[in-house]
């Protein structure tokens, strides 16, 4: 199985946090995996914003994790279409345009954010509880 990481999945492990759930640690090491360029963009406006956890300078990132074997994942025309049609269920515009790649590309999404297991899709949730 492909996997579409979620942002903040991205960022533990780039920086090796413990906060990576064993299971995503798992699944980095053994499956193929995708970053969106959307999650390049939420960090870039995070940090901009000057927010906790967000204080990563991007290119690096991205530089990093077409090192470590992620491969990109673009935002198309097709991505941003399929936003407008998914439920209400949140308001979060980098989440939604991950769950709409994900639908949209048929791979998984994988994250630890409750609040994204309100969509039908191909979502994995991680619990960053032991």
């Amino acid at each position: 199985m492909t996997w579409l990481v979620d942002t903040h999945l991205l960022l533990w492990a780039a920086v090796g946090s413990p906060r990576l759930p064993q299971k995503a640690r798992q699944i980095l090491e053994n499956d193929p995996v995708l970053f969106s360029s959307a999650s390049l963009w939420e960090v870039s406006i995070k940090s901009g914003l000057g927010r906790t956890g967000f204080d990563v300078d991007v290119a690096r990132l991205r530089r990093g994790l077409l090192e470590n074997g992620y491969a990109e994942l673009p935002i198309t025309g097709r991505h941003a279409v399929l936003v407008g049609q998914l439920p209400p269920h949140h308001a979060d515009p980098f989440d939604r345009m991950l769950i709409a790649q994900a639908i949209a590309e048929d791979v998984a999404l994988l994250t630890s954010d409750t609040a994204l297991s309100a969509y039908d899709g191909p979502i994995q949730l991680v619990s960053t509880r032991g």
